[in-house]
């Protein structure tokens, strides 16, 4: 269930403008809250995986070749040492292509998560996701319900009241005092 419910989620981050099934607003879904209390760790960790596994495509990307595949050039790159540093370097990038798969099963679902969910979340260390609840019951059992989304796009800042700078006060000038400087006597 959470597998379906995660590749769900992670689908409404790319809404084809074709698609029957538009959700109402992108990277977020409606569900239980207890269900998107579960679902919460599930979605981070794939995230955190396909941090990772960008990071290491970055690292890769130095050895690549922008050479067209089976052509003269790529075949002379592929045989050469450059061709081993870039494999050396893009094999922990697969095998995070590979867990994400495999907690996810759909093909589209984890392109979207290495493709645009880790690029927007590359300088966030944590807490990719949040629960917020819903003031509306499930039709049917009554049960609570909340939405999932990921943070980021539809963020509210919160805003601060302008306060009026304060008045200056009039400057005093310092003018000799009329009394005489000693002790008052009492009269």
């Amino acid at each position: 269930m959470f597998r379906n419910m995660a590749a769900s989620f992670i689908r409404t981050v790319r809404v084809d403008d074709e698609a029957d099934g538009k959700p109402a607003v992108q990277g977020r879904i409606v569900t239980t809250v207890a269900k998107a209390k579960e679902l919460r760790p599930y979605i981070e960790k794939l995230v955190t995986i396909a941090r990772k596994g960008r990071g290491y495509e970055q690292n890769a990307a130095a050895f690549a070749t922008s050479a067209a595949r089976n052509s003269a050039e790529w075949k002379k790159w592929r045989e050469s040492d450059t061709y081993h540093k870039w494999n050396q370097a893009i094999a922990p990038a697969v095998t995070c292509r590979r867990r994400a798969f495999s907690l996810l099963r759909d093909k589209l679902a984890v392109q979207i998560l290495f493709d645009e969910l880790a690029r927007r979340f590359e300088a966030r260390d944590g807490g990719y996701t949040r629960i917020v609840r819903i003031a509306t019951r499930r039709l049917g059992d009554g049960g609570a319900q909340a939405l999932i989304e990921f943070v980021g796009v539809h963020d509210r800042v919160k805003q601060r009241k302008a306060r009026p700078a304060p008045a200056a006060a009039p400057a005093v000038e310092s003018a000799p005092s009329a009394q005489p400087a000693g002790p008052a006597s009492p009269s």
